[in-house]
């Protein structure tokens, strides 16, 4: 009998302990898959190879001191629940946009220099596309930017580093937990839980009164009080502010110039098409001897003067607006 007791007692212990490491090895399988799952919701930290698009060069990088003017335009419907360039799903609801080169993803403040709406975009795709603009939004930031119907604006685009370095951050911490699993330890053996039974009184026992009034309600538990302090903010509404902006011109630039000799053979060249100018600017204590079309008066007049100069030779020239408002 001894040895029946035995022999039981140490089936119970080895299901035990096959019951206890299959708990432990599904927490640790659900604790990765929910952090990859967190990872892919945000996407994959990117910044990519140089490409070619219309025979012009870009070249991806981590440019925390972005800041540049130019035309935006915005996509919806045609590119919605498709992926985006660093794995994510375009929402054209969202307040997201595409950028040629910026790291994917980071957050640019985008003010629209015709009315002064700013508003912050979670930049996650590349693009755009089309020549002569420099960022394409979703349709909810054209919405709240104020260009949806008009299709284009002319917006000044400057990356937040701080919080585009700290998504950063995040996201590839979140990928490392991800692929080495959760650093949580679990015990291997259950502890001894203890329970207690009602016996059967003895022969010729009294039964003991029971109160007349039923015992007082507990309090609520600790862990129902924090569970209540945890649940998630209801999203907020997106900021949109008001900033003062000043007149802007629209130029196409052909090239800036370190050598003015050079500028003048590019001003010969360009006048052949449209009448072009020389400016001289001092960026960083060096010369430049900008060549520039304009000022135009509309977004379309710049694009015919664009395809222009692409026309006779020169792809990276590209659209500039002067004047960049609040901040400049």
């Amino acid at each position: 009998m001894a040895g029946r007791i035995k022999v039981n007692w140490l089936i119970l212990l080895g299901l035990a302990i096959l019951v206890s490491g299959c708990a432990e090895t599904q927490f640790l399988i659900s604790g990765t898959k929910r952090l990859q799952g967190a990872a892919g919701t945000a996407g994959n930290y990117k910044i990519g190879n140089p490409y070619q698009i219309s025979g012009t060069w870009y070249y991806p990088a981590e440019e925390w001191d972005y800041d540049e003017t130019g035309i935006a335009s915005w996509y919806g419907s045609d590119f919605h629940g498709k992926d985006t360039a660093n794995g994510e799903t375009y929402d054209m609801n969202d307040l997201t946009a595409a950028h040629r080169t910026l790291p994917l993803p980071s957050f640019v403040r985008v003010i629209n220099l015709e009315n002064g709406r700013s508003i912050v975009l979670r930049v996650n795709d590349r693009g755009p596309f089309a020549k002569g603009r420099i960022i394409d939004v979703s349709r909810r930031g054209a919405q709240l930017l104020g260009f949806k119907d008009q299709g284009t604006a002319r917006v000044r685009v400057q990356i937040l580093a701080e919080r585009s370095q700290a998504l950063k951050a995040q996201i590839l911490g979140q990928d490392s937990i991800a692929e080495h699993g959760s650093p949580i330890q679990v015990d291997k053996m259950p502890k001894a839980s203890v329970s207690a039974e009602s016996l059967p009184p003895p022969p010729g026992a009294q039964a003991a009164p029971q109160p007349s009034s039923p015992p007082p309600a507990s309090a609520p538990s600790s862990q129902a009080a924090v569970a209540d302090d945890i649940r998630p903010a209801p999203p907020a509404e997106p900021e949109v502010t008001t900033v003062a902006v000043g007149p802007t011109k629209i130029f196409v630039q052909a090239g800036a110039f370190t050598n003015y000799q050079n500028a003048m053979r590019t001003q010969i060249m360009v006048n052949r098409v449209s009448p072009a100018t020389i400016s001289h600017v001092l960026i960083d204590n060096k010369d430049f001897y900008r060549v520039r079309v304009g000022p135009l008066a509309t977004v379309e007049d710049a694009d015919r003067a664009l395809e222009q100069l692409q026309a006779i030779g020169y792809p990276g020239a590209r659209i500039i607006v002067d004047g960049k408002g609040a901040g400049s």
